[in-house]
């Protein structure tokens, strides 16, 4: 088994957040997290500066991007910067294609739930009336070109998360999890867990596409848990 955030920022490469690379660590190795996948906003990390902050700390560590598209918030392994147009759904499917990577929709039923105006949500403007089940919200675009659907964000609502994870399942999309953290408080709460080690970015794109792996919730307080629908 091994246990994978697939949604951390740090002070490296997200303006956001206050994590240090040396708090992810410590942190990481109180709650048994094997690794972390580094979805910063802006980039900024590489295998030498990967190498350089996490040498001995006995943790994977995979650069990424989360980028803001026009249909909402994307997660792609595979790239670690930014390159002209991504900011566009079709761009950035064709660039992380030819780099070998995947896409992951990143919270997309963030403040669906809130009553105006705190229902903020880029997949709104697209909707001529707002989805009343998972199985109508499940046809937006977003998801067409998607490879993986984040159903377990750490900073959601368990009403979101819920949502999510149904439209997946009616989607037939495999679910990840990530705490989309931003700073050591958080991390781990939402992970994925893989049947396999995972070593670098392609040994996590190949584990990825096997299907050998789950959402899961509750490491940082000791009490891991597949997520599935209640």
């Amino acid at each position: 088994m091994f246990k994978i955030d697939l949604h951390v920022h740090t002070v490296k490469g997200s303006s956001d957040s206050g994590l240090l690379p040396q708090e992810l660590i410590e942190e990481s190795q109180r709650i048994g997290l094997d690794g972390v996948c580094l979805a910063e906003h802006g980039g900024g990390w590489n295998e030498s500066t990967v190498e350089q902050e996490f040498r001995n700390s006995g943790l994977v560590v995979i650069p990424a991007l989360e980028v803001t598209t026009e249909l909402g918030h994307v997660i792609a392994i595979g790239l670690n910067a930014h390159s002209p147009g991504i900011h566009k759904i079709d761009t950035l499917r064709k660039v992380v294609d030819g780099e070998g990577g995947a896409l992951i929709s990143a919270h997309p039923m963030r403040n669906f739930f809130n009553a105006p105006p705190y229902n903020v949500n880029l997949l709104y403007k697209d909707w001529a009336t707002p989805p009343s089940t998972p199985s109508e919200a499940a046809k937006h675009d977003l998801f067409s070109y998607m490879d993986y659907i984040e159903v377990t964000n750490g900073a959601n609502s368990e009403e979101e998360n819920a949502f999510t994870l149904e439209i997946a399942m009616t989607l037939g999309i495999s679910g990840t999890g990530g705490s989309d953290s931003h700073s050591v408080q958080g991390l781990g709460k939402s992970l994925t867990v893989f049947e396999r080690p995972i070593i670098d970015a392609d040994s996590l794109l190949s584990e990825l596409r096997t299907g050998q792996f789950y959402p899961a919730e509750g490491l940082n307080v000791g009490k891991l848990e597949k997520y599935t629908t209640q």
